[in-house]
């Protein structure tokens, strides 16, 4: 009867993801494939043949992996400094990369617009340096649609992978440096491998935030860098083509599933190789 018992405490749980996961996704997927003689896949194969939908997506995807990548990248050494410091000063370097998640996304574009824009302070300051002769455009590309990316998300890198720094156990290093290896080596050696699991969820969650993202690169991409959020919301709420928005939340949705399938199984691997 206990073991009973606990199942049907499951029911509330599964009620909740069926009825607000999986019945509204099914609202999605049959839609697409309603045609006049039955089921067909013609809209994802349209999709896919139409150049200007693959231009979308091979950027929306370029920007997710580069984003990613530069958030591993900056994120490894800061977590294995903020999980080595002490109490107190980890307290305080949580609470710093925690408050920017405090500011809604729409007010950090805006500042990014500020920062990036002709008038900008890194036009002034590379103006001022007599690096250029006149103010470039940096804000409306995918570099600025990058960087307030990368803004946006490295603090759930960091979050992610302080944790899993902080279970590795200062012996190993200690050890590896006996046998001769240097910081730098050991930190590759020993550290970066064991932080894997950490890297893992971090990846999965800035890829498909990034991905998935509306406001920054609407703010920071304007119309000529369109990616596959702001055209499904042009195609829902612009056009009212809900039909086509709903055969791109299925690509999205799809991508988004296979990305974070190849992220874990390369990292997977590799984990296995450090160990």
């Amino acid at each position: 009867m206990k073991a009973k018992s606990i199942y049907l405490l499951l029911i509330p749980g599964l009620i909740v993801v069926v009825f607000f996961l999986f019945v509204p996704i099914l609202m999605i997927i049959v839609p697409t494939l309603k045609g006049d003689q039955g089921i067909t896949l013609s809209r994802y194969i349209i999709f896919f043949k139409d150049a200007y939908y693959m231009s979308i997506l091979m950027r929306t995807v370029r920007i997710g992996i580069i984003t990613t990548l530069i958030c591993i990248l900056l994120g490894v050494p800061v977590s294995y400094y903020v999980a080595k410091s002490s109490p107190k000063i980890k307290g305080l370097l949580l609470a710093a990369a925690i408050f920017p998640q405090l500011t809604d996304s729409v007010v950090r574009s805006f500042a990014w617009m500020t920062i990036l824009g002709r008038n900008g302070i890194v036009n002034s300051l590379l103006v001022s340096a007599h690096l250029f002769t006149e103010p470039h455009m940096f804000l409306y590309t995918e570099s600025a649609i990058i960087v307030g990316s990368v803004y946006l998300f490295l603090p759930l890198m960091i979050i992610s992978m302080v944790g899993v720094m902080d279970s590795i156990e200062d012996d190993l290093v200690e050890a590896a440096e006996s046998l001769g290896a240097n910081k730098v080596v050991a930190f590759f050696k020993i550290i970066f491998p064991l932080s894997v699991p950490g890297m893992i969820v971090g990846s999965v969650l800035v890829f498909t935030g990034t991905f998935t993202a509306y406001t920054t690169p609407q703010l920071l991409g304007g119309n000529k860098n369109t990616v596959l959020a702001t055209l499904l919301y042009q195609k829902a709420m612009t056009l009212s083509d809900w039909t086509q928005a709903s055969v791109l939340s299925m690509v999205m949705i799809l991508i988004t599933l296979a990305v974070m399938f190849s992220i874990n199984k390369v990292a997977s691997r590799f984990y296995v190789r450090g160990v």
